[in-house]
């Protein structure tokens, strides 16, 4: 078969070059992201890659740290039914949530602070903020030290487990923030399309009460499997 990921050709493994080391890149563990952030009970998101890269041009250091790796939102269509919503659409209540999520292949003393701090920086604009990392020390005192920091800032931890997807876990939840920072999202549209595309999505589907936005494709079990194998995601 052949399938592309985010401009990524999914191709059969070649046997032959079994042998060839290769090192995953953090975007690399986007399509492992998106299938536990789509299935999993306290997300159930749709999520949408933001490439830094597409944005527009600024003098050094002014979008630095601005960009979350990818954003999700929850959309109570398929867990509320119409009449709740249309009571909470004329109430000007909603139950849509956001999510921003910052990846990262590995986490230990060395980088805690720098990757901490860069979640905070992206992520703190959206109801709940994630650190998301492939692989991770089980130090106590690492673990303590991120639940200060989680108490003190709020931004969440995942650790995503490669060989089962499905047993990835949350270490600690984001806090909650009741109030989106609308200049930071403003400021998000306006340099990055990716973002923009995913607001826009987003009011379309809230507009015809069902999905319809181009977010990112979940994988289903075979092709994540190649994936995680052709990718040596360990």
């Amino acid at each position: 078969f052949l399938k592309k990921y985010s401009g990524i050709e999914l191709c059969p493994i070649d046997k032959s070059s079994a042998k060839q080391v290769t090192t995953f890149s953090e975007r690399d563990l986007h399509p492992l992201l998106v299938r536990f952030v789509n299935t999993h009970q306290h997300f159930k998101s749709y999520v949408k890659t933001i490439f830094h890269e597409s944005s527009s041009s600024a003098k050094k250091g002014f979008n630095e740290w601005l960009h979350p790796d990818l954003v999700g939102v929850y959309l109570p269509f398929s867990d509320y039914d119409e009449v709740t919503l249309r009571v909470q659409k004329s109430l000007s209540l909603s139950s849509v949530k956001l999510f921003s999520f910052e990846l990262k292949r590995e986490l230990n003393f060395s980088n805690l602070r720098q990757h901490y701090f860069q979640a905070v920086s992206n992520s703190s604009w959206a109801h709940e903020g994630y650190l998301v990392v492939a692989k991770m020390s089980d130090d106590s005192d690492l673990i303590d030290e991120l639940r200060r920091l989680n108490n003190a800032f709020g931004i969440g931890l995942i650790r995503l487990n490669p060989i089962s997807i499905d047993e990835s876990e949350i270490l600690f939840q984001s806090h909650m923030n009741p109030e989106l920072d609308w200049d930071t999202i403003n400021r998000l549209i306006d340099e990055n399309p990716d973002f923009k595309q995913f607001m826009i999505d987003i009011q379309e589907d809230l507009q015809l009460g069902k999905v319809k936005g181009k977010y990112d494709a979940r994988l289903d079990d075979p092709t994540l499997k190649v994936y995680i194998e052709q990718k040596k995601i360990k």
